[in-house]
């Protein structure tokens, strides 16, 4: 049995980490198979090595290049120490964020070029996308205001950015919905946090039911 990569993006204050935790549990409890739960940047210890240096709040002068190259670094050895090995062995891979996030983020908001940082990360990914990617879409402002009340997140360099950066991550992540429609569907993350949970885990499971068909 081949293995599923699905991945979930979206902007700062989404609430994607807390839902796939939820579903990468029920996941474990009613599929047949290796489920594994991961992130970027990090995952192993040399990504999140690299993911100190991209978000330390110290770091204010970083290039843009040199930022979206840190998070290509990131991915490539995640995804040949982690991501491929799970895949090959049959699991069902579940990423917080992939290279969907370096489009919006450095390709569109940073104005660094979609279509370049797509050609910078080839190399990285080996031309391997997603089977499946979730975006959890959010206004910026309920975003940020999430993160404030969640005392317990330690805020990082891209919480400092400003507001108009934050749009124009939400407009990147738009584009690319436009451009990948096949594999980028839509979540409305400003509801609830446990009706977009239901709604993720009743598309993540039509999808692995109909791969297995």
């Amino acid at each position: 049995m081949s293995g599923l990569f699905i991945t979930v993006e979206g902007p700062e204050g989404a609430g994607k980490t807390t839902i796939l935790q939820r579903l990468a549990e029920s996941l474990a409890n009613e599929e047949e198979r290796d489920i594994v739960l991961t992130r970027e940047p990090g995952g192993i210890p040399i990504s999140e090595q690299i993911r100190d240096i991209i978000l330390d709040k110290k770091n204010v002068e970083m290039d843009a290049w040199t930022e979206a190259l840190l998070y290509t670094a990131a991915r490539r050895q995640h995804f040949v120490e982690k991501i491929l090995p799970a895949l090959d062995r049959g699991a069902i891979v579940l990423c917080d964020r992939f290279i969907d996030s370096s489009l919006a983020y450095q390709g569109y908001a940073r104005e660094l070029g979609i279509d370049e940082i797509y050609r910078m990360n080839q190399f990285a990914i080996q031309d391997m996308m997603p089977d499946l990617t979730l975006y959890f879409d959010i206004s910026p402002e309920l975003g940020l205001q999430r993160i404030e009340k969640h005392r317990g997140r330690e805020q990082n360099r891209l919480d400092m950015e400003t507001l108009a950066f934050h749009h124009k991550v939400r407009t990147g992540y738009q584009l690319l919905l436009e451009k990948f429609p096949n594999r980028i569907f839509r979540i409305d993350a400003s509801e609830p946090i446990d009706i977009v949970y239901e709604k993720v885990k009743q598309k993540i499971a039509m999808f692995i039911k109909n791969s297995c068909s």
